[in-house]
């Protein structure tokens, strides 16, 4: 084993390794899932014509069961320790997929959205217990680098998910019709065969419970307010972050499909031959343009460079700080969305794939620096960060509404302002916890 891998997965002599693998294959089933729900919207306003704000109940249903689970999750991980934590998130996962096929038989889109809630809840379970869980796999100081590993995995899922959701939310019969209506339930339906299986691979494995460090001492002091975590500027901004940013990001996945039919240039009629022919369509105008399938089919791509992003900047953050890449890349997306917001054609079209970049590193590393230095009390500050992904559930509305008056450009002002904030957080994080970097505190260099 290479001293590299020792840095950054060997704790107190022990390889944990294996244990890390284990536990990253979770966020590959949480970014599957995931990736399916951003190219629902679209079938849903077909279907059910239904306004781009009306659509994103979907994304409000989903990160409701983010909000609504996130603390009693918290609450069973301190209790049952992390492997108790990830098969109960597991089963709630299976149970709803399985939900969905009684829901395409009701055909009803309460039961559709009572299904995405379901799911949710489970990843919510899944989330608090295995993002910090990486924090600990190893050395703090690697601590951000680890998790954007992990989230690797999550990238990959969601780089299938939208070619899972096109196939199946977007096909058509030899008539030409959609067959979505009665198909979408077949993934869902091996999402929950697939999560019971591993949940019986959890239950067999060796996952050791490890504490996280407590550099603030929250520990020592569990008699009085002193140990709570929301005397940490560090945390509380971290949960105001994350809240924005997974408002920033939904907003772009949802809209995603919508933006690339409506905004994007027409393409040359020699585009819509051959084996593209499905990914073009006529549109009003007479002119070819993005089809919904050939939206999906952009989807994953715009996942791939998400997934890039990821990989890079595991590989960043093992030697630059944590909170400065993460106010760069702030920075960046914040300009990108500028130009989307612009309508400069494809240079827009192009700062959207950007956006996936540049946002990919976000989730992970406001969590590592949120649950910093926070001891056995990291698992329970860990489940308001996973709550503040409720803010995927409210913005969203407000781009959608933004592009219903005018049009989905011009919802990129929302992301814009989000993304701005985040890098605050980032290029504020030294000050707010007083310690120079990820890593044990130097004496003296906590509040």
């Amino acid at each position: 084993m290479t001293s590299s891998k020792q840095s950054m997965f060997v704790r107190d002599g022990k390889n944990l390794v294996l244990t890390f693998a284990l536990v990253s294959s979770l966020f590959l089933l949480w970014g599957f899932c995931n990736g399916m729900i951003d190219v629902m919207d679209k079938h849903f306003q077909e279907e059910l014509h239904l306004s781009l704000a009306q659509s994103a109940w979907v994304q409000f249903a989903h990160y409701l069961g983010y909000f609504l689970m996130a603390l009693p999750a918290g609450w069973l991980a301190t209790r049952l320790g992390y492997k108790g934590g990830i098969i109960a998130g597991l089963l709630t996962v299976a149970a709803g997929g399985l939900w969905f096929v009684p829901a395409t038989h009701i055909n009803a889109f309460w039961a559709f959205l009572l299904g995405v809630c379901a799911i949710a809840s489970g990843l919510a379970f899944l989330e608090t217990v295995a993002n910090p869980y990486t924090t600990v796999l190893g050395p703090p100081q690697f601590a951000a680098s680890r998790i954007n590993l992990a989230q690797s995995c999550n990238g990959i899922g969601w780089t299938l998910g939208p070619i899972a959701g096109g196939l199946f939310f977007y096909g058509t019969d030899a008539s030409g019709r959609s067959t979505g209506a009665q198909t979408l339930w077949i993934p869902y339906a091996g999402v929950a065969v697939v999560v019971v299986l591993l949940a019986i691979v959890f239950f067999l494995a060796e996952v050791p419970d490890i504490k996280a460090e407590d550099d603030y001492h929250v520990d020592d002091a569990s008699a009085d307010s002193s140990g709570s975590v929301w005397k940490r500027p560090h945390f509380v901004l971290a949960v105001a972050a994350q809240f924005l940013y997974v408002a920033a990001q939904a907003g772009i996945f949802s809209f995603f499909i919508n933006y690339m039919t409506s905004q994007v240039p027409p393409v040359p009629e020699t585009w819509g031959t051959g084996v593209a022919k499905k990914l073009f369509a006529n549109g009003p105008d007479g002119l070819l343009h993005i089809s919904n399938q050939g939206a999906s089919t952009l989807a994953s791509v715009a996942f791939v460079c998400f997934l890039l992003g990821r990989i890079s900047g595991a590989a960043i953050l093992k030697k630059r700080s944590a909170h400065k890449t993460l106010g760069l890349y702030g920075v960046l997306n914040a300009l990108v969305c500028a130009v989307v917001f612009l309508k400069l054609g494809w240079v827009s079209v192009a700062c959207v794939f950007l956006s996936y970049f540049f946002m990919s590193i976000m989730f992970p590393t406001i969590f590592a620096l949120g649950i910093f230095g926070l001891g056995s009390r990291a698992k329970k500050a860990s489940a308001f960060i996973v709550m503040a992904i409720v803010g995927g559930a409210l913005l969203p509305k407000v781009m959608g509404y933004v592009g219903d008056r005018y049009d989905i450009s011009r919802g990129f002002i929302v992301p814009m302002a989000c993304f701005a904030f985040v890098a605050f957080y980032g290029l504020s994080w030294s000050r707010l916890s007083g310690a120079p970097s990820l890593g044990p505190l130097k004496p003296g260099g906590g509040h």
